[in-house]
């Protein structure tokens, strides 16, 4: 519970009530006196008083909430209700850990025993009071157990009063604690008391599905949730009729396949069809008191349903689709009336030849490009058999007379000197003028300006 006046200041006449609830192990929670006016605060450990001598838990809740809280649980403000000693010290705090620590080998000794005695109980948790005067023993058992054996057993062996307390499943798993299916820790082990019985008739009503594996909680007993929404749907399903039998209209017979509770409607399917049709409570209603007369009606709805409005988002979407359609066939459209005909395919040899696309110089006029096009088609095809000096062809050359009686190149006549610069100036009487060298500039392959020449077949 949580404790939501502890923000608040109490007037000046007004007395705080002096009962603190303290909680233990597992839990457990009681209720004990103030008798000495501690400023206590919630999460504070005490010292208080039991049967057996002494035990320390923490403070849970104080204040006017504690006094409600008794009367949830019927306690009455008696002279029973213990009293509170002291906020726990350290050396308290020291001597409560070293017993906790002989809680879980004392435990799985204890399952040792009871396996030697051969006893139907299964031993879920030990909790030693801080004296370590006494020990209590949970354990869960679906018959009577005999345990006198045991007892003197575990006395000669922990040396120890011992006390068996029987809980059950339901009660194991609020004291082992644990994570529900719904992400939060377990009701039993925070906040739920009082466990009542859980049948599988609250999920029918409920529309579950009966799957033990997903109805079960931690305890595998069903889930304590259950009973939560059932006055809820208890209360809707008044208006909600019972169909037994199917609905008989003069297109078949219709058979109810699952109901919706909180909107109020019913789904009723058509022997040897697989589609389903939501219909009205109310038009059941009029359907099951038509057939209770002996009259069969026309169908199931007086008037077709409206086609459901269609999300605004998925229209918008698809209103960005359907302009993007448009712009792309337009596009099509215009590349298609851009491109010329071609000439006709029966007469390839009228047919202009057409020249690749090149990349042109902007500065170049029209006129110039018209005259290196006809230039270009004047000029005369290439002889593929001539080299580019202009020598016959190979068949000649081999009728030409032998290399040795041909003329050597040093009985040529030897050619004429060019002039010379004049006297006084750089480079005369073999001096070459000063140039400064030109950068050699890479070679890129053909200029962008410069055509291909027309392919001419030899």
């Amino acid at each position: 519970m949580f404790d939501w006046l502890s923000d608040m200041e109490l007037p000046t006449s007004f007395e705080e009530f002096d009962i603190i609830e303290v909680r233990f192990k597992g839990g457990r929670k009681d209720f004990f006196r103030n008798t000495n006016r501690l400023d206590l605060t919630t999460g504070d450990a005490v010292v208080v008083d039991v049967p057996s001598g002494h035990h320390i838990g923490f403070v849970s809740l104080k204040g006017e909430l504690v006094r409600l809280q008794m009367l949830k649980k019927k306690v009455d403000n008696n002279e029973e209700i213990r009293s509170i000693y002291r906020i726990a010290n350290e050396r308290d705090m020291e001597k409560f850990q070293e017993v906790r620590d002989l809680e879980a080998g004392t435990m799985y000794r204890g399952r040792e025993i009871i396996q030697q005695l051969r006893l139907r109980m299964k031993l879920s948790d030990v909790e030693y009071q801080a004296d370590k005067s006494k020990a209590t023993f949970y354990y869960s058992a679906d018959d009577r157990v005999d345990f006198r054996d045991l007892i003197k057993k575990l006395a000669e062996e922990f040396k120890v009063r011992i006390e068996m307390r029987q809980i059950s499943l339901r009660h194991e798993a609020g004291r082992l604690g644990g994570i529900g299916s719904c992400g939060r820790e377990l009701c039993c082990s925070t906040w739920l008391t009082d466990f009542k019985s859980v049948s599988t008739t609250a999920a029918r009503y409920q529309n579950l599905s009966l799957n033990p594996s997903k109805l079960s909680g931690q305890c595998g007993r069903l889930k304590c949730c259950l009973n939560y929404e059932l006055e809820t749907y208890m209360t809707a399903l008044k208006d909600i009729p019972s169909v037994h039998r199917p609905l008989q209209t003069q297109q078949g017979d219709a058979v109810l396949q699952k109901t919706d509770i909180f909107k109020r409607m019913m789904w009723f399917g058509y022997k040897g069809d697989n589609t389903w049709y939501p219909v009205p409570v109310e038009r059941v209603q009029e359907i099951l008191a038509a057939n209770a007369k002996g009259v069969a009606v026309e169908a199931l709805l007086l008037e077709v349903p409206d086609e459901p409005k269609q999300n605004e988002f998925v229209a918008q979407v698809e209103g960005n689709l359907e302009r993007l359609d448009d712009k792309f066939k337009s596009k099509k459209k215009k590349k298609k009336k851009s491109r010329k005909p071609l000439g006709d395919a029966a007469q390839p040899e009228q047919a202009e030849p057409r020249e690749p696309a090149l990349k042109q110089d902007r500065s170049q006029s029209q006129p110039e490009k018209q005259s290196e096009a006809t230039a270009r088609q004047q000029r005369p095809p290439r002889n593929r058999n001539r080299n580019k000096e202009g020598r016959p062809p190979r068949e000649d050359r081999e009728n030409r007379a032998p290399r040795e009686s041909r003329e050597g190149r040093d009985n040529r006549p030897p050619k004429a000197a060019k002039p010379g610069p004049p006297a006084g100036q750089p480079g005369a009487e073999g001096q070459q003028p000063d140039r400064k060298p030109r950068p050699r500039k890479p070679f890129r392959g053909r200029k962008p300006d410069q055509p291909n020449p027309p392919r001419t077949d030899a």
